[in-house]
């Protein structure tokens, strides 16, 4: 199995992309040209920083070699690495959906491969 990648969606985004098994992005992937993902080190901070309002979001496991080219490392917030992807995400690479919940705190709980 090759590297996880991962993506953070809004419910209502990712039940669209289950009638057709394609994730066509949020309105902030479509503006930017490609779907923002996330290595695991990098789910937290990224959940934090753009959904931290949101109330009922998935993540999504993706398993990389299975974008092809369409998938980029490239710089993104304080020079650091971030997958994009630069086409439509199909579902058949998604190994995982977990919604997001939130600890008694506050805190976003995550799986535990998520760092």
């Amino acid at each position: 199995m090759s590297e996880m990648v991962y993506k953070i969606a809004r419910h209502f985004e990712w039940e669209e992309a289950e009638k057709t098994g394609i994730y066509a992005g949020s309105a902030d992937d479509r503006r930017d040209g490609f779907i923002h993902l996330s290595s695991a080190s990098q789910v937290y901070a990224t959940c934090s920083r753009y959904f931290s309002e949101e109330s009922q979001i998935i993540l999504a496991s993706v398993e990389s070699s299975l974008l092809g080219p369409a998938l980029k490392w490239e710089e993104s917030r304080r020079g650091e690495k971030f997958p994009h992807l630069y086409a439509p995400l199909p579902l058949a690479s998604v190994r995982s959906v977990t919604e997001i919940r939130r600890s008694a705190d506050g805190r976003f709980m995550f799986p535990p491969e998520i760092c």
